[in-house]
């Protein structure tokens, strides 16, 4: 593992080439000129992940209203992630990153205290990225229930 990165409003958001969750490639430097919000979870289909995905489909149509687009980025296979999106109706783009590159990019892979134990895995963190792909905000360690309406706030919507 390299060295842990830590990502500040104002810094250049890593770009990525990934796939969604039906086989199509996904690029950030394509949605240069629209704002974007890209959160990292561990798992579909957990109920914590489920929440937060959950959370950000009901939030879509203020955010994407607003100008943002919505990214989730998990390790699962595409085929997990379709499976995910149909059992909970979701709205927003899956993203699989099976070799955890992009997320240890965006500082969202590495060690974390879960229940007291200290393990290695996806950081739950949120970054906001600007229509010219800057960081505006970057969350890390976020809860799961309550985070997107704290979002949404933070973002002036709601």
């Amino acid at each position: 593992m390299t060295e842990k990165v830590t990502l500040e409003p104002g810094d250049t958001a890593p770009d990525f080439t990934l796939t969604d969750d039906a086989g199509n490639e996904v690029s950030l430097a394509d949605l240069v000129g629209s704002q974007v919000i890209v959160y990292f979870y561990p798992a579909a289909m957990t109920p914590g992940c489920t929440k937060q995905a959950c959370d950000f489909t009901t939030s879509y149509d203020d955010l994407t209203s607003a100008g943002f687009k919505i990214i989730g980025i998990s390790p699962d296979k595409p085929e997990k992630l379709a499976r995910f999106r149909a059992k909970e109706n979701l709205a927003i783009t899956l993203l699989s990153d099976p070799d955890k590159k992009v997320a240890e990019s965006y500082g969202a892979y590495g060690e974390k205290k879960m229940y007291g134990k200290t393990s290695v895995g996806i950081i739950r963190s949120t970054f906001v990225i600007d229509a010219h792909g800057k960081i505006a905000q970057a969350q890390y360690n976020v809860k799961a229930t309550g985070h997107v309406e704290r979002l949404v706030k933070t973002l002036n919507l709601a």
